[in-house]
């Protein structure tokens, strides 16, 4: 369950559904977060939206409200605000390093200055699932 989802109810849709993102967009980042989750045992989110400063403790927070923060690898993108964060757990960080993880985040921030969100975002999924191996 994503961050998104869990503040979400009956009464309150997703917040997505206003996002910069088209259906088909949503359905492939949805299907990579599957392929990444399915391929490494390991738990993938992706957060768009606005970050508060810091930015880097904004992000720890929404990564700490995941159901197994420890094995969860959450990016955080705030195109408005021109930023991302990658958090993982403690366990994800044993099969991610932050090397690996800077090196999605770049090839990920080239995607997004030519104006691809959404394929940015796929990239960074599909780097991170692959340098994290089969769990």
């Amino acid at each position: 369950m994503t961050v998104g989802e869990m503040q979400a109810g009956p009464g309150n849709p997703p917040e997505v559904l206003d996002g910069p993102f088209s259906t088909r967009q949503l359905l492939r980042i949805d299907e990579a977060l599957r392929l990444a989750d399915q391929n490494t045992g390991l738990v993938f989110s992706v957060f768009v939206g606005g970050l508060d400063e810091p930015i880097r403790e904004h992000a720890e927070r929404l990564h700490r409200q995941l159901a197994e923060p420890d094995k969860s690898v959450l990016i955080a993108v705030s195109p408005n605000q021109r930023q991302l964060e990658i958090v993982t757990g403690r366990y994800a960080r044993k099969r991610i390093p932050d090397t690996y993880a800077k090196l999605a985040a770049l090839s990920m921030v080239a995607a997004f200055g030519g104006g691809d969100l959404a394929g940015g975002i796929i990239n960074g999924l599909d780097q991170l699932a692959s340098h994290a191996g089969k769990g």
